[in-house]
């Protein structure tokens, strides 16, 4: 086969309806061959014929969608110069749109000898080993596809995993769990519409390995924080093929998911790669180009990490650079997405070792006319030094807001001195956000998330219980701030499984309705277990996926009833910061809160440590944001009432002044309806009436407008 010059750009595999231009970036390859492969896996090697700004590209007029290759690079090899090229090892394009395959964990896949890592490269073949790069058909019929564009502070997060949420549904066709179509099929849908939702956050997709040291013991990649692909669904979530079918199913579940309402974001893992460190596999960027791809050390042998996953992608580098906005533009522009959460982005910030606010990632996602309109969220801290930056990130970001998470812990499991930190996160964080510009809404608020404990766990576990993951119990994070309630794991004590479930209520409710945006771990709507498990990164398995036959039903109505209260009161998620300083509002006039003897706090009152419960007024009359045609917004006020004591306390309501009456909306420390139970009769308390409110428990109060 004889190739035409062809273009630079774009890089990848591009099919234009008669052939296939092919553009490869590598500023150390002497040769490139495209490497093609026939339905027999026969290869045959071509030399990309031209070169221009260190891309090499050619056009190859009979090739097509379906078509499956890779690259050779023929170039130096010496590790200790950081130079890695190896023409024995067959390459996964990085922009390839689909991937075939997996790697098969065989000696021939890795640059040197396992019995002399420092010597002559490894001249064995790895093609028979290696996945395949697809070219795709481009082409899919969006019709009257249109983003939801819900505003940020009316968006409700539910972050899913692609497999997990399906597996293992009963009401799914079999052959469509676990898969992309399986997330679009009418079930799912049904559960996202009824539960309320606006986003589905959903956790990587972009094709990822199921790394050696897994495999070795049994288990697999069930997180996918491992790309290989950044440009590629990953094959092993489609229902209809891998040789370019999961691009086109991967569209219609976005394009099914926007017909309901529901916003698509992506987690990505742009710090780092799946090719590990010095002694990792060879599969695409390593022998491409390892000095323009990945940071490493002034012994060049070896990577940056601020990841704990053995290299760093090199941000300095225009081309990385280049890449990672390309794929963002592409998920944006070809896929539909919505928006996306940066997995420990703060390493993308690291210009040369301190983290830099205005780096070039961060400067490029601010003039880009594409990147900067979606919803654009950052998990702000990384392993390295001075990666904790919540609080940090530019005004167009918004963030995993870590500190609500522990605060809003420690507040329901009852620790000391957590009062005045828990208004700030309970009011949308001001004094993270606020001096720089931005609104509530910057802080994603988050109890629980993939990363951890699921609800139901953190309020069934003191400690983690990860065995299974075949590390002695010695990975995943042992600062959890959960509380048990008095026995470790399943018990079939009465009393404390209801105030296990008093607690999951406390902890919803808290969150659905603060300032900020809330994101839901996936199932603790409906009472997911992990047995304890706080890093299931690897178990594939019952651990992690939805055991929907034992959902907790009653825990479900209660969630949806908290987000359709949440979505019809602005007061929830508000726009704006409320007002006055300090922030506990003293003559503030949309904010105040009180102590359980229905008393505005005082200064002495926010610095008793002993002190765990308090009741805040929300002013639905003063609310200084205008709706879309630029009316005045008021809304009804409610009063909201935590008790984090663990004995019930009275508490005296507001006087008059703040309203006449009260309608008794929620009350945690009451076992919740399910549907079809008979409505309760509702309850009336007058202004400065004096009511027990349980042990850990939170009240929500509506006012009574006088007639």
């Amino acid at each position: 086969m004889k190739l035409q010059p062809g273009r630079r750009y774009p890089l990848g595999a591009t099919f234009d309806g008669a052939g296939t231009n092919f553009s490869l970036f590598s500023e150390l390859a002497e040769k490139v061959e495209l490497c093609l492969f026939d339905e027999a896996g026969k290869e045959t090697r071509v030399e990309l014929p031209e070169v221009t700004g260190f891309t090499w590209h050619g056009y190859a007029p009979v090739v097509g969608p379906g078509q499956r290759y890779g690259f050779r690079v023929h170039g130096p090899y010496n590790p200790a110069e950081g130079k890695r090229c190896n023409r024995y090892k067959l390459l996964l394009d990085p922009y390839t749109r689909a991937i075939e395959g997996h790697p098969q964990w065989n000696e021939a896949i890795y640059g040197y000898h396992f019995n002399d890592q420092d010597g002559a490269p490894n001249g064995v073949d790895s093609a028979p080993f290696m996945p395949r790069s697809v070219v795709i058909n481009p082409y899919f019929d969006w019709s009257d596809d249109r983003p939801p564009r819900w505003a940020w502070n009316d968006t409700i997060v539910y972050e899913a995993h692609v497999k997990g949420f399906t597996k293992r549904h009963p009401n799914i066709p079999e052959k469509l769990r676990g898969t992309y179509a399986g997330l679009a099929s009418p079930p799912a849908i049904q559960h996202f519409k009824s539960l309320g939702i606006t986003a589905v956050e959903l956790l990587p997709i972009h094709q990822f390995v199921h790394s050696q040291h897994l495999t070795d013991r049994g288990l697999r990649n069930y997180w996918g924080y491992d790309t290989v692909g950044f440009f590629a669904p990953h094959n092993e979530y489609s229902a209809y093929g891998q040789r370019g079918d999961q691009v086109r199913e991967f569209k219609w579940m976005v394009k099914t998911l926007h017909q309901a309402g529901i916003e698509v974001i992506l987690d990505v893992v742009f710090n780092h790669t799946c090719e590990g460190n010095h002694l990792g596999p060879t599969l695409s960027f390593k022998g491409i180009d390892n000095l323009a791809y990945y940071r490493t050390t002034q012994d060049r042998r070896f990577y940056m990490d601020y990841t704990g996953t053995g290299n760093s992608l090199n941000m300095r580098h225009p081309q990385v650079l280049q890449l990672i906005m390309d794929s963002l533009r592409y998920w944006i522009q070809e896929m539909h997405v919505d928006g996306f959460r940066f997995d420990l982005a703060a390493t993308l910030a690291r210009e040369l070792h301190d983290v830099d606010r205005l780096s070039a990632f961060f400067d490029l996602i601010q003039q880009d006319p594409v990147v900067s309109q979606v919803k654009l969220i950052a998990e702000p801290w990384d392993v390295g030094e001075g990666g904790y930056q919540v609080g940090n990130f530019p005004p167009l970001w918004s963030e995993w807001n870590g500190k609500y998470r522990d605060t809003v812990r420690d507040y329901g499991r009852g620790k000391d001195a957590t009062m005045g930190e828990f208004a700030y996160r309970f009011t949308g964080s001001s004094d993270l956000y606020a001096e720089t510009g931005r609104r509530p809404y910057a802080s994603i608020n988050f109890i629980t998330a993939h990363d951890g404990f699921s609800l139901r766990d953190l309020v069934s576990y003191n400690d983690k219980h990860n065995e299974a993951n075949g590390e002695e119990n010695r990975d995943g994070a042992n600062d959890n701030r959960s509380w048990n309630c008095g026995a470790e794991g399943p018990t079939k004590d009465p009393e404390i499984n209801a105030l296990r479930g008093r607690q999951q209520r406390n902890f919803l409710t808290t969150l659905l309705l603060s300032q900020g945006v809330p994101m839901i771990n996936g199932g603790d709507e409906v009472g997911r277990t992990q047995g304890g498990n706080n890093n299931a990164y690897c178990q594939d398995n019952e651990i992690s996926w939805f055991d929907w036959e034992n959902m907790d039903h009653a825990l479900f109505h209660f969630t949806r009833n908290l987000i359709d209260l949440r979505r019809k009161h602005l007061i929830f998620h508000r726009r704006r910061w409320f007002q006055g300083r300090p922030l506990h509002g003293t003559g503030v006039k949309d904010i105040a809160w009180f102590t359980p003897h229905g008393k505005e706090m005082t200064e002495e009152d926010w610095k008793a440590g002993f002190a765990k419960s308090l009741g805040v007024f929300l002013n639905g009359d003063a609310i200084i944001s205008t709706d879309t045609l630029g009316e005045r917004v008021t809304d009804d006020s409610f009063y909201v009432i935590f008790n984090a004591h663990h004995e019930p306390l009275p508490f005296t309501l507001p006087d008059s002044s703040f309203a006449p009456s009260w309608l008794k909306l929620i009350d945690t420390n009451e076992k919740p309806q399910r549907r079809g139970d008979r409505r309760r009769p509702e309850q009336e308390l007058a202004a400065g009436a004096k009511l027990d409110v349980g042990a850990r428990s939170v009240l929500v109060l509506q006012r009574i407008e006088p007639e």
